[in-house]
């Protein structure tokens, strides 16, 4: 049984049901998750170093950096089968896509920062943190996020059951009590 099953198995059947049916969501969503947390802690270690004044170039470097991981997990686990386009043309397709997304990201930062002013000396440095974390890495993540996976469906990964999913590592056992047999014998 695959990871995503066992997790799901321990949901309330109901909601299971659900995301079972939207597996390729969940799947798009845990992906972001971890790049998100990439990005934050790129994003800080960056702000508190190298780009201490310069929060959106910061914010920016780590939404690059994650987002070639993130094309690494999503080509391979969130749309494992999905493709249709060659190799080359996808990575073009998904380069394009991520740098709008990063533009997404960082454009209400850029907004709280030189639109709205807030930042020091015109706001204290806790209301300029605060923006920044509110604008940059949560409205900008989201607007980001919505459209990535529109984005993605659309144009970078456009047909469903192109590519195999992968096989199970162990067949489905015959009889009750049966030792499941390696399907892949080394």
């Amino acid at each position: 049984m695959r990871l995503t099953d066992r997790t799901l198995n321990l949901l309330p059947e109901s909601v299971a049901s659900l995301l079972r049916k939207r597996r390729e969501t969940v799947k798009f969503i845990i992906v972001g998750g971890l790049c998100y947390v990439v990005s934050l802690v790129l994003n800080y270690g960056l702000r508190l170093t190298v780009f201490e004044h310069k929060p959106v170039t910061a914010l920016t470097i780590a939404n690059i950096i994650a987002t070639v991981v993130s094309y690494f997990l999503n080509r391979e686990w969130s749309f494992r089968t999905r493709g249709g386009r060659r190799r080359h043309h996808e990575m073009l397709l998904y380069t394009v896509v991520n740098g709008i997304g990063v533009a997404l990201n960082s454009a209400p930062l850029w907004v709280a920062q030189y639109m709205f002013g807030l930042h020091t000396p015109n706001v204290s440095v806790a209301v300029e943190e605060v923006s920044d974390f509110v604008f940059g890495m949560i409205i900008g993540v989201a607007l980001a996020m919505v459209f990535r996976l529109w984005a993605y469906r659309v144009w970078v990964f456009p047909h469903d059951d192109v590519r195999p999913a992968p096989q199970n590592r162990y067949e489905v056992p015959a009889q009750a009590g049966a030792v499941p047999a390696p399907t892949d014998a080394p």
